[in-house]
């Protein structure tokens, strides 16, 4: 309960001596403030506190109907309202005695966004979009209303949220730069297309797996996770016994990877077996750094990689303390001076400082070794050259950059995944209950949704846990119906013609398969992305994407929203002819090619080959000279594979395969 009014001291000692409320203001949740949205024509539900037992009404400007509701024991109430069409500015007042108004209120379109980093990529601060600076300026849609989430977990489900901005905001220079690019974009085009007020919930959190974002009761019937929910069902969702199962897990989980790392003797890690400078590490590869490894050659490798390397230490140094910067480490790290262990640290992103202790700087050749472990994502060292160095107490320094033997100690893909930490952002529901849960009964038209990069390499997985993930949105929401529209992965990391195996690749195949259900849209996203950067900066382009298959399927407008979709092959000698299904209404046929990138063929041997491809007919023949008994083909099966088969809008054609393999 907030109290608004108390005035005097006597009257502090007055209410904090008696049991019964004497005024209590109205007192509304942080989804309802001034400058809210509203989606139109529908049954909104408002909720708040009040006086104790109160009679509560609830006036929007937009009707002369005034709604009652009563209140509870504990001051709480609830009241259902009809919304007009889309219009505005309106007020709305609550009263139990004492009035509180909301101000500058319209009526529209309302969706939610969510996802990970590349939803949460904001117009400036950290992503700087293209052309963000001029974005900026042009920000001025006070009919656009923002809403961000702040970015918290629970380990069960709650009915608070906070916002990031003070509630509901016009849409500005001042309050677009931190907000979601992605859900900006897409409100812009609706908004410009629709012409009415539009309204977009920013609801994500970047590194985020899709198990995070789903309710605990959905989540028990997803196969992998029964055992953990059973767990948290089991102990009544109690914070301390949840961290007790996690603790013992854990170290039973930290006890494999020490068992399992070859660097050790015996799983012992007071028993080293590459650190000391007598070690012959002739057979070990080498690799440039400061890098990620995955630039390096280990592709999507998580798991212990121990790095060596040889410094020179001048004659003047020996037997000082010296400063050692070995870049940024992601994510944990054991530093080893000839043999003996020195620092360890952990956190991805971060800059190292150790120290040396004197009785072991030698002049001449010295050893360094560092045992990288990393959990997920990118993993090494990196950051700049010029950080990477050892230094003397009067300033002069030894780089540490440039070439380094390495060798795999441990592959995480050898045991089952490590326990998430329950404090965590990828902790099974925690997002759900405390970002997702909050909005449940505000009516929203639909959800745009861009996730999937924290599930890469679980593709399998994936494709149970994003449907399940739908069907439960929509029965949280109370909307069998509820459109959700999703963006599948870019294309990433360095751009192959041939790739037997790609775990970004499957990953985008288990997204697609979601548009089995009813309701569902995707846009394809092959073409956006960049080698080099998880976070594509051309926003502005999914966002059009997006809006155009939500105008197409939601909006009933005659706009080009899909592309043709795969449907079967058939062979016909060396040559495959591959057919497509064109979406009624919303869809297009392909430009004539006659060069087209991004096919691949195999033959009996299941090896893959880049193949030729051209339209003919609105179909597409694929060729290769490598392959004169084809049996399968794919397109864009690949982290980052050069497609262009697409339509006259700009539109391209999803990776696909006729395999199974």
């Amino acid at each position: 309960m907030i109290l608004n009014h108390i005035k005097t001291g006597t009257a502090v000692a007055m209410f904090l001596a008696s049991p019964v409320l004497v005024t209590a203001k109205v007192t509304l949740p942080a989804i309802y403030s001034d400058n809210m949205i509203i989606q139109q024509q529908t049954e909104m539900t408002f909720s708040g506190t009040a006086n104790r037992n109160a009679d509560v009404t609830v006036s929007p400007s937009w009707s002369k109907k005034i709604y009652t509701a009563k209140a509870d024991s504990e001051g709480k109430w609830k009241i259902k309202v009809q919304t007009p069409k889309a219009g505005g500015p309106y007020s709305i007042v609550f009263n139990d005695g004492e009035k509180t108004e909301l101000k500058n209120v319209l009526v529209g379109e309302v969706w939610f966004c969510s996802g990970q980093s590349n939803m949460e990529m904001p117009v400036a601060g950290w992503g700087k979009i293209m052309n963000y600076e001029q974005e900026v300026k042009d920000a001025n849609y006070p009919d656009i209303r923002l809403f961000q989430v702040k970015k918290v977990t629970s380990l069960v489900p709650v009915n608070e949220t906070i916002s990031t901005m003070g509630g509901w905001q016009e849409c500005s220079s001042a309050t677009i730069p931190e907000f979601s690019a992605l859900a900006y974009f897409y409100a812009r085009q609706l908004h410009q297309t629709l012409k009415v007020p539009v309204g977009v919930i920013d609801c994500d959190w970047g590194g985020t797996p899709a198990e995070a974002w789903i309710s605990g009761e959905a989540l028990e019937h997803v196969i992998g996770y029964e055992e953990l929910l059973g767990k948290m069902k089991a102990v009544g969702y109690d914070r301390e016994k949840i961290f007790d199962i996690y603790n013992k897990e854990s170290e039973e989980w930290k006890s494999a990877v020490l068992r399992s790392d070859k660097g050790y003797a015996d799983g012992n890690p007071d028993k080293t077996l590459w650190t000391a400078s007598n070690f012959n590490d002739s057979n070990w590869k080498t690799m440039q750094l400061p890098a990620y490894w995955e630039k390096q050659g280990l592709t999507d490798f998580d798991g212990v990689v121990w790095f060596r390397k040889s410094v020179s230490i001048p004659k003047e140094w020996e037997g000082k303390e010296l400063q050692l910067n070995p870049g940024i480490i992601d994510d944990e790290d054991i530093i080893y001076w000839n043999g003996e262990k020195i620092a360890s640290g952990g956190g991805f992103n971060v800059q190292r400082h150790y120290t040396i202790p004197a009785s072991l700087v030698r002049a001449g050749e010295n050893t360094l070794a560092v045992r990288v472990f990393d959990t997920g994502g990118e993993g090494g060292i990196a950051g700049d050259a010029a950080e990477m160095n050892i230094k003397s107490p009067n300033g002069n320094q030894v780089s540490l950059a440039g070439e380094w033997k390495y060798n795999i100690g441990f592959d995480a893909t050898k045991l089952p995944p490590a326990p998430p930490y329950p404090d965590g952002s990828s902790f099974p529901t925690v997002l759900f209950n405390a970002m997702v849960h909050p909005w449940l009964n505000y009516p929203v038209k639909g959800v745009i949704w861009y996730q999937g990069c924290a599930n890469v390499g679980r593709a399998e997985q994936y494709e149970s846990l994003f449907q399940t993930l739908i069907h439960d949105w929509r029965k949280q929401f109370g909307n069998p119906d509820m459109p959700f529209y999703f963006v599948q992965l870019a294309n990433f990391l360095t751009r192959q013609s041939v790739q037997q195996e790609s775990p970004w690749a499957a990953l985008r195949e288990a997204q697609a398969t979601a548009l089995k259900i009813n309701g569902t849209g995707m846009v394809c996203n092959i073409d956006l992305g960049e080698a080099n950067d998880i976070h594509p900066k051309n926003k502005q382009a999914v966002g059009k994407r997006l809006a155009a298959l939500s105008l197409a399927k939601t909006y009933g407008k005659k706009v080009a929203g899909s592309v043709p979709v795969y449907d079967k092959y058939s062979v016909n000698g060396n040559k495959v002819t591959v057919e497509f299904i064109i979406p009624e209404g919303i869809g297009e046929k392909f430009n004539p090619n006659s060069d087209i990138k991004g096919f691949t063929l195999a033959g009996p041997d299941h090896v893959w080959h880049e193949a030729k491809a051209y339209t003919e007919n609105g179909k597409v023949v694929v060729y290769s000279d490598n392959v004169t008994v084809p049996v399968a083909v794919r397109y864009g099966w690949a982290n980052n594979p050069e497609c262009t088969l697409g339509t006259p809008s700009g539109l391209k054609v999803a990776p696909f395969r006729s395999d199974n393999w």
